[in-house]
């Protein structure tokens, strides 16, 4: 069992039987839904390459997005929207996709491990992980499907408001991205909150 399964191995140690991982796509860009992810994966899965989702290709991301959700015990995506974002913030909203994707679990996890040092009440217990995506199989995991979901969504949003080159940045607040907002102005999936600074830019 490789070293991406350590954080599990501790928790099947301490009696917790079935552990998922939890990680999300999207606190930082100006535009678009934040995405969360929770995965099981079978104890000890090998999947060759699996890593944190940012130090993957886009085609590798793909390539495991399949794999993943084809031999997970169980998975869940869930997104909260920018209007939820503006509403709650983007760590509350964080939270809220998070807790709607580990709802949408088939099986029943005994324990969370969170990607990040941020917890709230899932409703069992959690243990948090800062760079958890590179060290645990479960969060490296659900990082690669909330990566990919949320890219997904952000392409079909480029051909929505082809404007603002979402198929290149994602939403994030690159140097043409913001050239794109004081032309154009926000659209509909902009998240309002993240733009108080955009003409100091």
């Amino acid at each position: 069992m490789t070293e991406l399964w350590n954080y599990e191995s501790r928790c099947w140690e301490a009696g917790y039987e079935t552990v998922c991982g939890v990680d999300e796509a999207g606190r930082g860009p100006l535009a678009g839904p934040v995405c969360a992810a929770a995965v099981i994966l079978p104890r000890g899965l090998d999947i060759p390459g699996l890593n944190d989702s940012k130090k993957l290709t886009a085609k590798r991301r793909e390539a495991l997005y399949d794999i993943i959700t084809e031999q997970a015990l169980a998975y869940g995506i869930a997104f909260a929207s920018e209007q939820e974002i503006d509403e709650i913030n983007i760590l509350q909203a964080t939270f809220l996709a998070m807790r709607r994707a580990m709802d949408q679990l088939r099986v029943r996890p005994d324990i969370a491990l969170i990607d990040g040092n941020r917890e709230t009440d899932f409703g069992l217990p959690v243990h948090t992980i800062v760079k958890g995506d590179s060290l645990s199989a479960n969060i490296a995991a659900a990082s690669i499907l909330a990566k990919v979901t949320r890219d997904r969504f952000m392409l079909e949003m480029d051909e929505k408001y082809p404007q603002y080159g979402f198929a290149t940045h994602k939403g994030y607040g690159t140097r043409a991205h913001y050239a794109a907002l004081r032309e154009f102005g926000p659209c509909p999936i902009h998240r309002r909150t993240f733009l108080k600074n955009l003409h100091a830019e």
